[in-house]
């Protein structure tokens, strides 16, 4: 592997199905292709999770994109909202997740969901530091069903836990870069979901503490029609 290729895994994470996540309790795992794996977190009706939807090669043109934005120049600016006609790279970003949809027989998203024109008009990119998270929340009624979250540059723990008190435990989720995660139905409406930090900032995941750096993070949603 040469040194630019080695470079771009450290910074983004595989985009390969090395990883054995058909073993993880909870998930259950369907191959499409050679490299494709979705997983359905069993816990939450309705949580979808691409763990490698991203190559290595996209998530750098992506991230480059974001940054010419010239959205994060300031230290002090930590989110960028788009409503209406999106950048060309978040519009070509929704055609591929509705591409990929399209090309599978699973019920991540129902049809009427997959098929409404825009898939997304509105746009949300997070830029976080190491040790920061976002509290406990469900998206606002303002937007509609079907939710999708792209990471990017370092992983991250998302946990789910009810939005009403309940004998549902929270069910946490790794985040690598290159994943999608997709929301819909219960998971959309009846749970909550955060990026909960210690005080020290970090984060565990199967007991080890998770390499973090700065983390990017592309929401994806529909505004409801007036």
């Amino acid at each position: 592997m040469d040194e630019e290729a080695e470079n771009l895994r450290a910074a983004f994470g595989d985009s390969s199905d090395d990883e054995d996540i058909a073993d993880r309790p909870g998930k259950e795992t369907i191959g499409i292709g050679d490299s494709a794996v979705w997983e359905r977190v069993e816990e939450i009706n309705g949580l979808w999770l691409y763990r490698n939807f991203l190559s290595i090669a996209h998530q750098s043109d992506l991230l480059s994109a974001i940054l010419n934005e010239g959205w994060f120049v300031e230290e002090s600016i930590n989110q960028a909202m788009r409503f209406g006609d999106l950048p060309s790279w978040a519009t070509e970003l929704s055609d591929l997740i509705r591409e990929t949809l399209e090309s599978v027989d699973l019920p991540v998203l129902s049809a009427d969901l997959l098929w409404r024109e825009p898939l997304f008009d509105q746009l949300i990119v997070n830029l976080y530091q190491p040790g920061e998270g976002i509290c406990a929340h469900v998206d606002l009624l303002r937007f509609e069903d079907g939710i999708a979250i792209v990471s990017l540059e370092s992983p991250c723990v998302m946990r789910f836990s009810p939005a009403e008190k309940n004998e549902y435990e929270a069910v946490d989720v790794l985040l690598n870069p290159g994943s999608l995660i997709l929301m819909s139905g219960e998971a959309r409406y009846r749970w909550k979901h955060e990026i909960n930090r210690k005080q020290n900032g970090f984060q565990l995941w199967e007991g080890e503490e998770i390499d973090q750096k700065r983390r990017i993070s592309i929401t994806l949603r529909k505004l409801c029609q007036a």
